[in-house]
């Protein structure tokens, strides 16, 4: 199975494993300039829709002119072939400390010395993953979330940084270098911020999310509110990086925790399961979730 309306790229494959909602527009985002992508999951119908969503993003992007690279897919029994030709790996597993050291470590026993290592954790920085960890390519390794914010560790080699910035840049993204490690990267803690006080906010009965949603974008400007941007992500994933926030730093408030807790044992975990701060018919949560992340 494959999607492709030209010739991939010359120069090796971005490999990218889990073909979740990071995974899947990571893939779309690669290939935008002619790059070859092989996206890798354990699960058929994950990478089946993973197809189809990057086919959904072409189809909504507002230049037509991209020159669209190649993307196959894969299962993790091929993955050591597969990388002989990667120049870039990229893990998008789940927000799991535990699960991302396993991938990591087997990407370093697979992938060529050549090979920049990278996970697209929001919360992990690549310090906290390979700590306690044997690595052959430990100066590949690096954190690179959504290749917009990069950000290597103390044994990190400069140059796989410097060209993972330059390729970021050749292939659409507007890439960050984060100089020094940081839990959340630079837009992830500040966006934590607004999370954390939105969350709190609801929780004291301050207001609706309607109204934090409605009052956030009057003044900013901007398309989506902190709820509505929340149930894009999915609940389940905001917990888990908020939990992470609350294990690695000191006075963390727990209220938003426990109310983001409360809507997910009732069953509301945002777009992908239709009920979340607000509710979506099936039809409707596909196209936002795709118009979402088609312009990011």
């Amino acid at each position: 199975m494959s999607v492709s309306q030209s010739p991939a790229g010359s120069d090796g494959s971005v490999v990218i494993i889990g073909a979740g909602t990071q995974g899947r527009r990571l893939a779309f985002m690669w290939s935008r300039r002619g790059g070859a992508v092989c996206l890798v999951d354990l699960q058929k119908q994950q990478l089946e829709d993973g197809l189809k969503y990057v086919k959904q993003l072409r189809s909504a992007a507002l230049d037509q002119e991209f020159n669209w690279g190649e993307v196959k897919v894969a299962q993790p029994d091929a993955l050591e072939t597969i990388l002989q030709d990667a120049w870039l790996v990229v893990e998008c597993v789940p927000e799991n400390w535990a699960l991302k050291q396993k991938v990591i470590a087997q990407l370093d026993h697979w992938a060529p010395a050549h090979t920049i290592i990278a996970s697209n954790s929001s919360s992990y920085g690549i310090s906290e993953i390979i700590d306690g960890l044997e690595l052959k390519h430990r100066n590949r390794t690096l954190s690179a979330h959504c290749s917009i914010e990069i950000m290597g560790h103390r044994d990190t080699d400069p140059s796989a940084i410097s060209l993972l910035i330059e390729q970021s840049r050749d292939h659409g993204f507007s890439p960050f270098h984060v100089k020094k490690d940081s839990i959340g990267y630079i837009y992830n803690r500040i966006w934590a911020a607004i999370k954390r006080e939105t969350l709190l906010v609801l929780s004291e009965g301050v207001c609706t999310p309607r109204e934090v949603d409605a009052i956030f974008k009057d003044v900013l400007k901007t398309p989506k509110g902190p709820c509505e941007q929340m149930d894009v992500v999915g609940l389940d994933v905001v917990l888990d990086i908020e939990n992470h926030y609350a294990d690695s730093r000191v006075g963390i408030p727990s209220e938003p925790r426990i109310y983001l807790q409360t809507m997910i044992e009732s069953g509301r975990l945002g777009v992908k399961n239709g009920s979340g701060f607000y509710e979506y018919g099936n039809e409707f949560a596909e196209t936002s979730h795709v118009m979402n992340t088609a312009n990011l």
